[in-house]
């Protein structure tokens, strides 16, 4: 595997701009001759098929939902980033960029943040434009907030549901395209696997969810757009859809996986109620702007909050950090919640693990009806979950799993390591290193597919020239057996438990050893328990139902198999980085004082997989990271 990390020469203002300069093009008249397979609808997937469509390409888009609107992009919650200093409080392309390296604990490539932080700023005009309703003040002008990680405020967003508005847009400029007929959307269809013909991305084998038919498919350029993995975990705050089968497959196919052990546990989650539950849900970040994270000073307290008087309160992000206070990153905030609930303060019972989030002081300062108006649906939603009031009682929060910082390895250009392979959004690692910021997600997927793919994968097009193929190609059918084959063996298990009884428990494993925090011999235990699972899943698993049909547990199954291959990549590219960084925390590296502990020395690298086979440890390859524009310092948000 080589890796080429093709970062232009130059300034770092300037890399981009003379990048796009020295790209070949592809001539308008010619765009039409060249077709585009997308896998994915949610922002990243639906603004790329806009985009490229209305650039000339003929664009299939794939997505498994019914609907490319009920993608999971929707869920996104508090905000999207952009260096626009609406506030006049100081930020600038350069502060969001240095915040982004800084809040990731300096694990990602320079040049690709400082773009990321470039085109925020455009992001915002184009959502304006298609009618995201943003907030606003009264004058009119567009509203920030502040999220964590960051000093200034330069998140924009649409109460608590920033994500689905963006989606809408992202949405309404797909089907304008659909309607024209430039792009081709194919719903209620999997990818289960992609072609490498001749050292290039050629085409993808799917599955269509209702009737069970196999497909193959081909183009000239394909695009993963298919989200992150932390549903390896079971629990976590994703849609159950979400998986990682798209990555995991083109992973087998020798595009390489980085850094897949950064992952991230939210802060701000409604705890686990009960064994039964099949997910969680999340609570924006943006509520730590008003809301005040704390647990009482004394274990054990049985007392209702409001007869905990103040001096009993220990507020203790505010305590621990004075200059960020309850904005801290999302890594510093889930360990410190831990930490106390560790030490018998949880605010949930015995042996809890949860901790109050309180809007008294800002009800009281600003009033029911201002904090209706900033955060109203998620009280609303929280109170429908948990049966309390949050304008009368403190919510209970708990870390949960939520976003992966690890993908698919890619250069500049948004292509992996197989060419012709492209990967946007959270699919992909490029931007958010060991701990993403907060309202950072929806910036990257948009900025990736309206901004930067239309670009590069011209330049791909323009130079790859490579010969145009059937579905009757030798390679595609040779998949597409091999697709087949691989349903048939699904289909086959008759066991007594239930696949998704196998993923809990992968899920347990993974949450205890390769959870907030991880060491080695418990990553160790996971590189012993996982294989023996995985064992078992194949010889005791029951999968019901036919392939001729529309039959969840058939698709159920094949995610799952996956998960249980994934996982173990994930605790190897654990165990190897002997160092804490960002939502990476190795308890055997830490400051006295409980800080994530670094070593630039040894571990200064994106940490990329290439795939040797299931249950054989994968090969490591680096890609050293150089730090010219900013320091490399410890992390202090005291």
């Amino acid at each position: 595997m080589q890796l080429n990390a093709r970062i232009p020469s130059g300034p770092i203002a300037k890399k981009w701009d003379r990048h796009r300069f020295e790209m070949k093009l592809v001539n308008p008249a010619n765009k039409r001759k060249f077709d585009v397979i997308v896998v994915g609808s949610g922002l990243a997937g639906a603004s790329a098929s806009a985009t490229m469509a209305e650039l000339g390409y003929n664009v299939r888009c794939f997505c498994f939902q019914d609907s490319p609107r009920r993608a999971h992009s929707i869920a996104a919650q508090g905000g999207i980033n952009a260096a626009k200093n609406y506030q006049n409080d100081g930020d600038s392309v350069y502060r969001l960029f240095y915040d982004t390296v800084k809040g990731g604990d300096f694990r990602a490539r320079e040049a690709n943040v400082y773009r990321l932080a470039q085109i925020s700023v455009n992001i915002i005009d184009q959502c304006a434009a298609q009618g995201v309703p943003f907030a606003r003040e009264y004058g009119g002008v567009l509203d920030n907030r502040s999220f964590g990680g960051a000093q200034v405020s330069r998140t924009f967003y649409a109460r608590g549901q920033t994500g689905q508005q963006l989606l809408l847009g992202a949405y309404q400029a797909l089907e304008r395209q659909i309607g024209l007929g430039n792009v081709k959307m194919h719903s209620r269809t999997e990818m289960l696997d992609v072609v490498v013909i001749d050292g290039h991305a050629r085409g993808i084998i799917t599955r269509n969810l209702v009737t069970g038919e196999i497909q193959s498919w081909t183009a000239d350029a394909i695009v993963l757009a298919t989200g992150g993995y932390g549903n390896t975990y079971y629990l976590s705050t994703n849609a159950k859809g979400c998986n990682v089968t798209a990555s995991y497959r083109a992973y087998k196919r020798g595009a390489g996986f980085a850094n897949p052990c950064f992952t991230q546990i939210h802060p701000t989650c409604i705890p686990v109620s009960g064994h039964y539950q099949s997910k969680l849900t999340l609570m924006s970040e943006s509520l730590r702007n008003d809301g005040r994270v704390w647990v009482p000073k004394k274990k054990g307290d049985p007392r209702s909050p409001k007869d905990i008087p103040e001096d009993e309160r220990d507020y203790y992000l505010e305590r621990k950090y004075p200059s960020f206070g309850n904005l801290v990153p999302r890594d510093v905030a889930a360990r410190s919640a831990k930490y106390v609930c560790d030490e018998g303060r949880g605010v949930n019972g015995p042996g809890s693990h949860a901790v109050f989030l309180d809007f008294a002081d800002a009800v009281e300062r600003l009033g029911a009806n201002v904090v209706a108006d900033r955060y109203g649906n998620l009280f609303d939603m929280y109170e429908r979950i948990s049966g309390d009031n949050p304008y009368k009682t403190p919510m209970k929060i708990f870390p949960a799993v939520h976003y992966t910082m690890g993908g698919l390895w890619v250069d500049y250009n948004l292509m992996s390591s197989i060419p012709g392979l492209h990967v946007i959004g959270e699919a992909n690692f490029s931007d958010h290193g060991a701990n993403r910021l907060g309202a950072s997600a929806l910036m990257q997927g948009l900025a990736d597919g309206y901004f930067i793919l239309p670009y590069t994968i011209g330049n791909y097009l323009a130079t790859a020239k490579q010969p145009k193929i059937t579905p009757e190609h030798a390679a595609m059918k040779a998949a597409e057996q091999a697709v087949r084959d691989r349903t048939a063996k699904l289909l086959s298990l008759d066991g007594k438990r239930t696949v998704d009884s196998f993923h809990r428990e992968l899920g347990l494993i993974m949450w205890d050893y390769c959870g907030i925090s991880r060491n080695r011999a418990g990553l160790e235990k996971a590189l012993q328990l996982i294989p023996e699972l995985r064992e078992r899943f194949w010889r005791e698993a029951s999968v019901p139902g036919s392939g001729e049909e529309l039959n969840p547990w058939l698709e159920k199954a094949g995610r799952v198999a996956d998960f249980l291959e994934f996982g173990e990549i994930m605790c190897h590219d654990a165990l190897q980085r002997e160092e804490s960084c960002g939502g990476h925390f190795r308890e055997e590296y830490q400051t006295p004082g409980g800080e994530a502990q670094r070593d630039d020395e040894n571990y200064c690298y994106g940490a990329v997989w290439e795939y040797q086979g299931v249950g054989t440890t994968p090969t490591l390859h680096k890609e050293h990271y150089q730090f010219e524009y900013v320091k490399l310092a410890t992390r202090n948000y005291k």
